[in-house]
């Protein structure tokens, strides 16, 4: 089985291929939920010759089958957020350890060392629930900056504009990660003028506001807080990595994560750069579960391996999930 010291220290696409055929190879031979779909596309490692070859798993499986493998135990279980009545997805994550050094490796890769930043967190939908990877995640960084004014907000906007004006004006480099409806909140409520700070939304409005175009928003925090470009942050709970924009919504992934395009008629289909279809996610960090997912969002790649998402499936339902009702 490849190590992890491999995965994250891919640096040519070579490597990134030969990796993902191999991992390719042992999920085919070990996750069950990913095997019975691969049979039922009749599709054998024997067949998989080039990444271009590898099925994509439905993220909806993760609704309604544990997608492992490992038999290691579980050591957490991370929950979306859904919307009431809907089933969660449920991702169970047998070594944190993981997840650890893949989202501090990445974002060291995109930002520098994490003890650089005052970490402020303005994530109420994702505190008020319990099972978020994108809590476990921040909850660590806010750790690992060592900074006493890092931490989370709630509804206490009044206190958070104070401390960002502050570190602001002492020179500080700041993180203010949001989720975009809290994000709207504070520049409604404040107006910042922000030299020092870097705004990251995570996306979402969770049912909180009507959903803006990417550039609508941006324009709104931009104007809000004052500065050039917002960035934002590409992840989900069926995920072990996460992809950055810093400005125009342009993301960048980790060596050791990929996206691909499918043809939103034929799931199997791989596009062509600039073209609009279905996002496929390579994320070899999710060596214990899945690596290789499609997703319900819609998107273009780009030449030097960026990426836009651009939105979501009308339906709710990928092409490809009626294969298997397990």
């Amino acid at each position: 089985m490849i190590s992890m010291d491999t995965i994250f220290n891919i640096q040519t696409q070579a490597e990134f291929e030969s990796a993902s055929l191999e991992v390719f190879k042992f999920q085919f031979e070990n996750n069950r939920v990913y095997r019975s779909f691969c049979d039922l596309l009749y599709i054998h490692p024997s067949d998989v010759k080039r990444i271009e070859d590898i099925p994509f798993l439905p993220i909806q499986f993760f609704k309604s089958h544990d997608v492992l493998s490992s038999t290691q135990p579980v050591e957490q279980v991370f929950t979306s957020s859904g919307t009431t009545g809907d089933a969660t997805s449920k991702h169970q994550v047998t070594d944190l350890h993981i997840y650890k050094e893949s989202f501090r490796r990445a974002f060291s890769h995109f930002y520098g060392p994490m003890e650089d930043y005052v970490v402020l967190a303005l994530l109420p939908s994702y505190l008020e629930r319990e099972g978020s990877s994108l809590i476990y995640m921040v909850e660590d960084m806010i750790k690992r900056s060592g900074q006493v004014e890092s931490g989370f907000y709630l509804h206490n906007l009044s206190d958070l504009n104070d401390i960002l004006i502050d570190l602001d004006k002492q020179g500080r480099k700041v993180l203010l990660i949001g989720v975009s409806f809290a994000l709207l909140d504070l520049v409604e409520s404040y107006q910042f003028q922000l030299k020092n700070t870097v705004i990251m939304e995570t996306g979402g409005m969770k049912g909180r506001r009507k959903e803006l175009v990417r550039e609508e928003l941006h324009d709104l925090l931009k104007k809000g807080f004052g500065v050039k470009n917002i960035h934002s942050e590409y992840g989900m709970t069926e995920l072990l990595s996460q992809a950055y924009s810093n400005g125009h919504g342009i993301f960048k992934c980790p060596n050791w994560m990929q996206i691909r395009t499918r043809d939103t008629e034929d799931p199997l289909s791989i596009l062509p750069n600039h073209r609009t279809g279905g996002i496929n996610v390579i994320d070899l960090a999710n060596i214990n579960s899945c690596s290789f997912i499609a997703t319900q969002d819609l998107g273009k790649t780009f030449a030097d391996k960026s990426f836009e998402i651009i939105g979501r499936f009308d339906h709710s339902d990928i092409r490809g999930c009626n294969l298997m009702v397990l």
